[in-house]
């Protein structure tokens, strides 16, 4: 007669411990929580007001530019599809080339020479506390909420003939029409550019170099290091992020620049301060070009877009 098989016993009691833990922790988990790894569905809805505006007002028609730019269309016509041949414009065309190279001059104006101000400025308040420094930062905004238009309109009347400029520099013979020189008008509005971003990094550099700890200033001095030594070893490494985010937005004002040349020099004299911003709207609306235009603004885009890429991932690396 054969026996009925059944449990051993250490299977049974491994069993109930399996169960009774399991039923703990389901009375452990508060009513109505997800389960781990559940898809946090509420999250997206959340974001998904943003995404759509993002998409819309952006990505659309970053999209749409792009698919413009294969076309030569004067916006009014059917255009006719040329593949690549407005991309081969833009870098093969002397004008359009020589408007590349004007951006990359202002970047020097717009972007380097307001860091390398901001830095000596920078570096002399660390050594020493300076009283007064919401009106300090206020004062040197103020270039950043006035509406570019007015900028122009001071500047072209500062570096007019009969202007202040030149009724000082004229003492010592030095007058000259700045905005009507082909050597000197696009130097003069890379200067009205560094004015008006040096507020800007200013406010970044002064904002960063006030959360870094004064004992790094003290023990830096303590090792006998000197102005020179304690910038590049303290100062420096601790604005490396405002640094990242100052070059970010100051090159991208230099290569977006539009309307303090039109409202300046209007591309002049001949075609020496012509930049990409201004080739947009001149092939868009005066040369009938459309699908040109959109492919100088992608190319804009793009080295935009490469050069934010590469600049995070410098910071970033260095962290």
């Amino acid at each position: 007669m054969s026996a009925t098989t059944g449990p051993r016993p250490d299977e049974e009691s491994a069993a109930r411990a399996t169960t009774a833990t399991a039923s703990v922790r389901e009375a452990a988990r508060p009513s109505g929580a997800r389960p781990p790894g559940a898809p946090r569905r509420i999250g997206y809805l959340y974001v998904l007001p943003a995404l759509l505006v993002y998409a819309a007002f952006l990505l659309w028609p970053l999209l749409h530019g792009a698919w413009i730019s294969l076309y030569a269309w004067d916006g009014l016509s059917v255009g006719t599809f040329v593949g690549l041949a407005n991309y081969v414009e833009v870098f093969t065309d002397e004008e359009l080339r020589a408007s590349l190279g004007h951006a990359l001059f202002l970047v020097l104006f717009y972007a380097v020479l307001p860091c390398l101000i901001g830095f000596v400025l920078v570096a002399a308040m660390s050594r020493a506390r300076v009283r007064g420094l919401t009106f300090f930062r206020t004062v040197l905004f103020l270039p950043q909420v006035v509406a570019m238009v007015a900028v122009a309109v001071i500047w072209k009347w500062i570096y007019a003939a009969d202007g202040p400029l030149n009724a000082v520099l004229g003492l010592v013979g030095l007058d000259r029409a700045w905005l009507g020189d082909f050597t000197f008008a696009l130097p003069a509005i890379g200067l009205i550019g560094t004015w008006v971003e040096i507020g800007l990094v200013m406010v970044l550099f002064m904002a960063g170099v006030q959360k870094i700890p004064m004992e790094l200033y003290d023990a830096a001095r303590v090792d006998g290091a000197g102005p020179v030594r304690e910038f590049l070893t303290v100062t420096l490494p601790g604005l490396r992020r405002e640094l990242s985010v100052a070059l970010t937005l100051t090159t991208v004002a230099a290569l977006r620049n539009f309307d303090l040349v039109w409202n300046t020099t209007g591309g002049g004299p001949g075609t020496n301060t012509r930049v990409p911003a201004y080739q947009v709207y001149n092939q868009a609306f005066s040369e009938g070009e459309v699908g040109l235009a959109c492919a100088i603004g992608l190319v804009i885009a793009a080295g935009v877009f490469a050069f934010n890429v590469g600049l995070t991932r410098l910071v970033e690396g260095r962290r």
